[in-house]
């Protein structure tokens, strides 16, 4: 049998089988993985019969076997299914025929140290990569066990992210230590054509999965007593967040330096292997300083956590010499204790990392280079960004600064290793081109959509942020070239981007004056059609459109309202084979329905695919550019006497035409604000499952109002906003004025995806910081995060966080059902759950199922925006049930609460037993929620 083989310090070898059984192909839908069992069909409580055969509606006959797949020296594998009649598939289902499942198994021996010293330590654990595999887990090889083992149910790197945190693995058992342990890998393979594409772009009649698979071994590392020796922490330089250097200086102040703790729990029984950051300096030989950014609780990393350490770049005199290519930076480090924060002083740790820094010279009117900008996200959360100069500074007489463009990159690109994409835009003579990371570069092996957030939400938010934080750099040190903080924005995208372009100008349009939006997909479901997914089959109607609010805030189509007084580039490959043609011909379709006068326009070019360099730098996009900037600067868009603002989710929706609406009646739905003014200041307004609304009066001269068929008085309209909210008392279905809304309102988002909203380190709690299944789940949850959204966490316990030692964001609360914390969680945020019984309730409906797995969203405080995100279950088995659903990925359908039980290993969503919206005071929604 053919192995890979890999010898690692200390003597531990791992050896993998190159070969591996296949079990498939079986129809599904995209994301549909996150709620079946990754081994889908196979139950894995049982042996594993390689005779067997399994029902699947691809085959011929109705049923399909194992075969076998080699991977090469390198991890290497591919799988696909020859004998499965594609075309004739795709014929009538489409691209939705193409997507479809398998599950792997394959072998993998732990051969132990010779040395007697070596078999005394801590169990070794593995280093997995696992490129565009679902899920994998490691198992052990006797399955007579599997009868009370629970699979852990790690997440593969779907869509091969470069810049990925080491994933470790535990051994699910502890190896011999004095013969060879033999294990088994069982890995979810899913063929997504937002991941691979079409078969036919790379010349194949039959989809081909790609996954690369490798395993190695992670030993024990040597602690020396000597602080510049080997430490448990050590530098991840793929993680750092490093501004470029103007004139000596750094460009912008934040710094991120990135660290990995590869320490051991070396005792099940105790805490060990956890270790705080105490301090980070530059040696005064550098000529700067730096500072560690301040955080309401000790920076503290997990074992096997990746962690980005948050400085900032203080004021000063000091230059760095041009020649001078490596910043040395000094980290002390203490291990933690249960008993205290940090150890002793004698305990401390020193070690030196060496950040390499760029200099870049001055920009010109003729030459420039792009420019590597970082600012920090909340607390502890360092982001990068590019920006390209204008050509011409900021001075009077001379015009002025025009609105930035905000240059959405499509899926596939990485801002900041690849240059194609900065190349490909054009450079403006006023204007900043700001280019977003959007929290993640996306990077796979082929160019698709929809990846990431889609640069909804969290996304959208980084993408102003950059916009501020680019300004605030400029105030610092650019005077000449700044823009107003409260510009206006000109959004471009491509692709994923040109997506992300429609979306944004969409939910905040006054914030944008015009769009250029190329080769963007109208929304995922249109993408690839949701025909063969296998929950359909099961699933209560009224349930499927429960689930499917969670989908709404992304539907771009439905909010094509609001861009129906804005200026619009539409455009579009006539040959593309990635997005199709006509999701932008029907976006602008639609649009034309809203308005038929709109400003926008539609050009095709012929014989183009989905990329080609020019498609944003070309004459006819410079001369849209350059119409809608000729007007002054910050002069607002042509006056519109009727518009509609539609609204999902009010948190992540800007007004329009100075409206904004800031609650829905029924959460979950969609709603609409129809406003029509007269030529005598009089304005009428029709709001449909709208509670809250306000209108910025310096937007217009308002002399009379009426909002549906109701006059509100003319003295309520002294202050700058008006706010109204539809009166409830007695009641009644009017509305009243309010002089102010005091409280610091925030409504529910619909979906859980919510908690992901974080601007700062999110806090996991667990019971404790013991080894348990919680730990483990709360730390395959910080990999995700870091993987996916480059979002930071910190694990505390419930004893921590009772006592205020937590970063104060958004929470994620696994178990803990009986704490004091979750019972002083509940109560505050006015919470309809409850645990009674050591069952979880809601609206009197009991859930005690032993295999549940629970997830909901709570308000953390009633003064903020914070929510908590509660992972509970009875068992192991619920609680990975649970994990599985943790919203990392966009798609897939999770609302504010979301109950599954093991059904849902086999029928995917058809398998809940509730879920829902919260209603506007985050209490039960019963006309948008299902209990089985």
């Amino acid at each position: 049998m053919d192995v890979m083989t890999c010898t690692i310090d200390r003597e531990w070898r791992v050896v993998m089988s190159r070969e591996w059984d296949v079990l498939g192909p079986f129809p599904i839908h995209a994301r549909e993985q996150h709620f079946l069992s990754p081994a889908f069909p196979l139950d894995l409580s049982k042996n594993i019969d390689l005779t067997r055969t399994y029902p699947s509606a691809y085959a011929d006959g109705g049923y399909v076997s194992w075969s076998k797949a080699n991977s090469d020296e390198h991890g290497n594998l591919e799988v696909s299914h020859p004998n499965i009649r594609w075309e004739q598939l795709r014929a009538t289902e489409g691209w939705a025929a193409l997507q479809h499942h398998n599950v792997l198994r394959t072998y993998l021996t732990v051969h132990p140290p010779d040395s007697k010293q070596g078999s005394a330590e801590a169990d070794p654990r593995l280093r997995v990569e696992c490129l565009q595999g679902a899920y994998f887990s490691i198992l052990p090889d006797d399955e007579i066990t599997w009868a009370t083992h629970v699979s852990e149910w790690h997440m593969g790197n779907v869509y091969a992210l470069e810049r990925t945190p080491v994933q470790f693995v535990s051994l699910p058992t502890s190896p011999c230590r004095d013969k060879t342990t033999r294990y088994q890998v069982v890995l979810g393979g899913s063929y997504e054509i937002r991941l691979f594409g079409d078969p036919r772009s790379y010349n194949s009649e039959h989809p081909i999965l790609s996954i690369n698979f490798t395993i190695s071994i992670d030993t024990l590392p040597s602690l020396e007593t000597s602080p510049y020796l080997v430490t448990p922490i050590t530098h991840a330089p793929a993680h750092d967040v490093i501004p470029d250097f103007i004139y000596g200086r750094p460009f912008s102040s934040t710094l991120g330096i990135g660290l990995r703790n590869v320490d051991f729990c070396r005792n099940t029984k105790s805490i060990s292997g956890w270790w705080t950051v105490v301090s980070a300096v530059i040696p005064p030989c550098a000529g700067l300083e730096l500072s560690l950014c301040n955080l309401p609780t000790t920076i503290r990393l997990a074992p096997t956590q990746t962690h980005i350490l948050t400085l900032e770049f203080q004021p000063g005199p000091g230059v760095i010499a041009i020649d001078v290519t490596e910043l040395p930076v000094d980290i002390t480090i203490s291990p933690f204790h249960a008993e205290s924060a940090c150890g002793d002083v004698n305990e401390q740790r020193i070690f030196r990392v060496n950040v390499p820094i760029r200099h870049i010279p001055m920009w010109t009117s003729v030459s420039y280079t792009a420019i590597r900008a970082t600012y920090n996200l909340g607390f502890s959360n360092p982001t990068i960004f590019l920006v390209l100069p204008p050509r011409y500074p900021n001075k009077e007489g001379e015009g002025g600064l025009k609105e930035p463009i905000l240059a959405l990159h499509g899926a596939g690109v990485d801002i900041i290793n690849q240059t194609f994409w900065a190349d490909s835009l054009p450079r403006q003579d006023r204007a900043w081109v700001i280019i977003p990371s959007g929290r993640t570069s996306w990077v796979i092996h082929i160019p698709v959509p929809t990846l990431g957030l889609d640069w909804h939400g969290p996304s959208a938010a980084d993408a102003f942020a950059a916009v501020t934080a680019l300004h605030d750099v400029l105030c610092r040190g650019f005077v000449d070239w700044n823009y107003p903080q409260d510009t206006k924005l000109i959004v471009v995208g491509h692709s994923n981007g040109g997506q992300g372009a429609w979306y944004i100008a969409s939910r905040w349009p006054d914030k944008v004056k015009a769009v250029v939006a190329a080769a963007g997909y109208i929304k995922s479901q249109a993408y690839v059609p949701w025909t063969m997914s296998r929950f359909a089959h099961f699933i209560d109607p009224a349930l499927r459109a429960v689930l499917e609010t969670s989908l709404l805030p992304d539907d771009n189509d439905l909010f094509l309202s609001n861009l129906a007084h804005t200026p619009v580039l539409a455009i579009h490959g006539g040959m593309d084979d990635n997005v199709p043609s006509w999701h932008t011909r029907e976006a602008v379709s639609v649009l034309r329905e809203w308005n038929p006068d709109a400003d926008v326009t539609y050009h095709e070019e012929p014989g183009q695919p989905h990329w080609w360099f020019e498609v944003l730098n070309n004459a006819r996009v410079q001369a849209f550019l350059d119409r809608v900037c000729c007007s002054s600067y910050g002069a607002p868009k042509t006056k519109c006497r009727k518009f509609t603002l539609t609204v999902a989710v009010p948190a992540e929706s800007g007004p329009m035409g100075g409206w904004r609406v800031h609650a829905l009646e029924v959460p979950g739905r969609l709603g609409r604000l129809k406003v029509c003014e007269d030529d005598e200041g009089g304005v009428n307004v029709k709001a449909s499952n709208i509670s809250v609304v306000s209108f910025d009066l310096s937007r217009a001269s308002v002399h009379k109002l009426v909002i549906n068929s109701q006059n509100i008085p003319h003295a309520s309209m002294e202050a700058r906003t008006i706010w109204l909210e539809q009166d409830t008392n007695r009641n009644s279905t009017g509305w009243k004025v309010v002089d102010s809304y005091v409280e610091n309102f925030q409504q529910p988002y619909g979906r859980a995806q919510a908690i992901l909203s974080a601007d700062g380190i999110i806090d996991i709690v667990i019971p404790s910081l013991h080894h348990s299944s919680e730990l483990s789940a709360a730390l395959r949850i910080t990999h995700n995060l870091r993987t996916y959204h480059l979002l930071d966490a910190r694990i505390v316990s419930a004893h921590e966080a009772e006592n205020g030692l937590v970063c104060g964001g958004n929470m994620v609360v696994i178990g803990c059902a009986d704490s004091l914390l979750v019972k002083d969680l509940l109560r505050r945020s006015q919470s309809e759950w409850s645990h009674e019984g050591g069952a979880w309730v809601l609206n009197d409906k009991k859930f005690n199922a032993p295999t549940s797995g629970l997830l909901f969203l709570v308000k953390r405080t009633s003064g903020t925006a914070n929510t908590a995100l509660f992972l509970q279950s009875s068992n192991q088995g619920g609680l990975e049930r649970a994990l599985r659903l943790f919203p990392i990925r966009t798609g897939v359908l999770v609302p504010d609460w979301l109950v599954v039980d093991e059904g849902a290993d086999r029928i995917g969503a058809g398998g809940a037993e509730g879920a829902g919206s919260n209603d506007g005071k985050w209490g039960f929604n019963a006309r948008m929620s299902w209990l089985n």
